[in-house]
């Protein structure tokens, strides 16, 4: 083995890649192999949709601005790259959904818009009496008898009934998927609400079991912490922590992979790239969007199906004001917008009350979001048209008087791969037809297991372990 000298080249160097790339130098000079590590990238800068601007005293995440404390990926990325220090919790607050015009906070003890506490079901303002009646009935319910995937909106209605669907469950998981509740995968975005019915046979009684179980796990220092953490200086510095670490000359910017191909010499595989270079390599990771596999394999037809695939678009508004023009202040969070409301945002976060170390003293954040599946129209508009639709919503609900001192707007083109029914029998098929006509290449990324931070840390390291067995 120490004779031979092997290729892997990681396409993509957003957290996905990045963490690839990072944890195989790790392997790679631990056991000192003769291995060669190269990371393509297509754009000018690593870490796809991670950027965090700092200026007049703000930090503000265009993309993700946090992540899931119970996911232990990220936080174990982070505590060997040396960045455990910086770690922040948000601020606890309450939390609020925007259903028939009026502002309601989220019941306590809800998962995912699941009721985890009767009482909080009974109490809120958010569902009527007959669409409690309804929702009760998921106490004497038999289990759902189906043996395949389902959507999300389907397994609900079914559970809870309709007006649970729409005003509790829809707006919190357009939040983060950003897409039609009655085409979600029920397997692959919530797979621990089937596994809670066919255990406890009552999803509200299965998800208070899960409730009490998580609090009983909690790490977190005490239990008034929030859900989340993010970086003292913003996300992005866990990019620059990565990439200093990986070393410059593995590392290939501006580049865009062509196509892919077997070949005939040394190594097993020739990488064209646009510009008329070929790369070699033996080994591949890709953490490539889905839509460019179609044309980087097209001398294969394993990723047909992906064309078909569908991915939204979104874009995240940040308003900067002095704290004195909101007015109407609200005390929490943050809030997200039922498609029964008639607003273009879809989600607001209160950044200087979530995370007020990022926001100078006197000052107020405000980041919202637009743009979900059959609602991206808005996202073409130019910027000035952007602010004034979206301030026009916030004034008809916090009252802001005046106009912000400036305001971010980034644009994320296709940026949300849509998991729909049957995504993981698909993604499965996909991935065991990969293997026999090209092993030694390993998919991973968004688009296949998980779209939030800690999952695409998770996919790297993965994908380190089995291309290691390879080595």
């Amino acid at each position: 083995m120490a004779d031979i000298h092997r290729k892997v080249v990681v396409l993509g160097g957003g957290i996905t890649g990045l963490t690839a790339a990072y944890y195989l130098q790790q392997y790679i000079e631990k056991n000192k192999l003769p291995v060669e590590l190269t990371l393509l990238e297509r754009s000018s800068r690593l870490g796809g949709k991670i950027q965090t601007i700092r200026r007049n005293g703000f930090i503000i995440d265009k993309g993700p601005d946090s992540f899931l404390a119970r996911k232990k990926s990220a936080l174990r990325l982070i505590k060997d790259i040396g960045l455990q220090s910086e770690l922040i919790s948000n601020a606890a607050g309450a939390s609020y959904i925007i259903a028939n015009q009026r502002l309601h906070p989220i019941p306590k003890g809800s998962i995912m818009g699941i009721p985890a506490q009767i009482s909080s079901l009974l109490t809120t303002n958010l569902i009527s009496v007959s669409g409690k009646i309804r929702a009760l009935c998921d106490l004497i319910l038999p289990r759902k008898k189906i043996d395949k995937d389902q959507s999300v909106g389907d397994f609900i209605r079914y559970r809870l009934g309709e007006e649970v669907l729409e005003n509790l469950v829809e707006p919190l998981l357009s939040g983060v998927y950003a897409g039609n509740i009655d085409r979600l995968s029920l397997l692959t975005t919530l797979p621990q609400l089937y596994q809670a019915e066919q255990k406890y046979r009552s999803l509200m009684l299965g998800m208070k079991r899960i409730f009490h179980e998580h609090a009983q796990n909690d790490s977190r220092p005490t239990n008034k912490s929030g859900a989340f953490f993010t970086l003292a200086n913003g996300l992005e510095t866990l990019v620059e922590a990565l990439e200093e670490k990986i070393h410059k000359e593995s590392i290939m910017k501006s580049v865009t992979v062509d196509k892919i191909e077997k070949s005939t010499g040394k190594h097993q595989y020739k990488i064209k790239l646009t510009n008329g270079t070929i790369v070699n390599t033996d080994f591949i990771i890709s953490a490539l969007p889905h839509y460019a596999l179609p044309h980087i394999f097209s001398t294969y037809n394993i990723f047909d199906s992906l064309k078909n695939m569908p991915s939204t678009s979104v874009a995240t508004i940040a308003m900067a004001f002095p704290e004195e023009a909101i007015v109407k202040d609200i005390d929490g969070s943050g809030f997200v917008v039922s498609r029964n409301s008639d607003y273009t945002i879809t989600a607001c976060t209160w950044t200087h009350k979530k995370w007020p170390h990022t926001v100078p003293k006197g000052k107020a954040l405000l980041r919202c979001y637009i743009g979900r599946l059959g609602d991206e129209a808005a996202i073409d508009l130019s910027d000035d048209q952007i602010e004034n639709i979206v301030l026009g919503d916030l004034k008809r609900i916090m009252s802001i008087s005046s106009k912000p001192e400036f305001t971010i707007v980034t644009r994320w083109k296709y940026a949300m791969p849509q998991y729909t029914v049957g995504h993981l029998e698909r993604v499965d098929k996909i991935i065991k037809e990969a293997q026999q006509e090209l092993p030694g290449i390993f998919f991973i990324g968004s688009s296949f297991e998980g779209i939030g931070i800690p999952d695409c840390i998770r996919q790297g390291e993965e994908a380190v372990k089995n291309i290691v067995q390879y080595i």
